[in-house]
């Protein structure tokens, strides 16, 4: 990408004038809102189309498959931070949505990227899926590198979200060769890597969105507006009855201090 003076600068999204809005070339007030679900409308905003009935609803499928998991980090992060600010939402909804890195929330991005790096080496090197599936596995391996998409801490014996997800696909005939090649990762994962590795919702997502249309460049967009609604949700919460300190008093007390001590600690033991 150049910096500094850039030629033909421009956008595609939304202009405006005195009496108008356009949005993807739609009239704002005439033609979307009121007449269109928001689902509908985060598709045309980022891609610059509607929606097939299909793409709507494997869109919503994932929206609320990623939107809640209870007290997660990006979760306590935001409740702390409105509890230490209860007027600034907006600081404490960019403190969640910062935490959604590639560990935890926003790991759907790299099980993307993963993906559809198995499926450009199964096309650059002429060979099934399969056998690209396996050659990655086993890099990984070798690298000593976790498998994006697949394993969880909590549902080890397999994510009841990304099976669904996964089912939904197939119902909708969304499915192709991104459902394809996770299904191949998850099949050959334990074998390669020993130990047992099920399809999570980030491994999900991916497969589904891309076998679906959705760019690979704008993966994370999807967890981070689920994220969204889940967060307004625990601040709203947080705003009647806190418990940020709690969590805060309780990180307090489980972790103990090893650094060097103090002359005065000296003194008093």
């Amino acid at each position: 990408m150049r910096i500094g003076k850039q030629d033909q600068a421009f956008t595609a999204i939304a202009t405006s004038d005195a009496e108008s809005i356009t949005v993807r070339g739609h009239d704002l007030c005439g033609d979307l809102i009121g007449k269109i679900d928001f689902s509908d409308y985060f598709w045309l905003l980022v891609i610059g189309e509607k929606p097939t009935a299909a793409q709507r609803k494997m869109l919503d499928a994932c929206l609320v498959a990623i939107a809640e998991h209870g007290l997660v980090p990006s979760v306590q992060a935001a409740r702390m931070t409105l509890a230490a600010g209860p007027d600034a939402w907006q600081g404490a909804m960019a403190a969640g949505l910062l935490g959604m890195g590639s560990v935890v929330a926003g790991s759907s991005e790299v099980a993307g990227q993963f993906i559809a790096e198995v499926l450009a080496n199964a096309d650059a090197n002429g060979t099934d899926v399969d056998a690209a599936a396996i050659a990655s596995l086993k890099a990984l391996k070798q690298a000593r590198k976790k498998v994006p998409g697949l394993g969880h801490p909590q549902h080890n014996s397999g994510d009841p979200r990304a099976n669904r997800l996964l089912d939904i696909a197939d119902q909708l005939g969304v499915s192709g060769r991104h459902v394809s090649a996770l299904r191949s990762l998850a099949e050959h994962a334990p074998g390669i890597i020993e130990r047992p590795l099920p399809i999570n919702v980030s491994g999900a997502i991916p497969a589904v969105m891309l076998d679906a249309g959705w760019p690979l460049e704008a993966l994370k967009a999807v967890p981070l507006v689920a994220r969204s609604a889940g967060l307004a949700a625990h601040l709203y919460e947080e705003s009647l009855r806190s418990i940020g300190f709690i969590m805060s008093h309780e990180a307090d007390q489980k972790i103990e201090y090893d650094g060097p001590s103090s002359s005065l600690q000296d003194t008093q033991a």
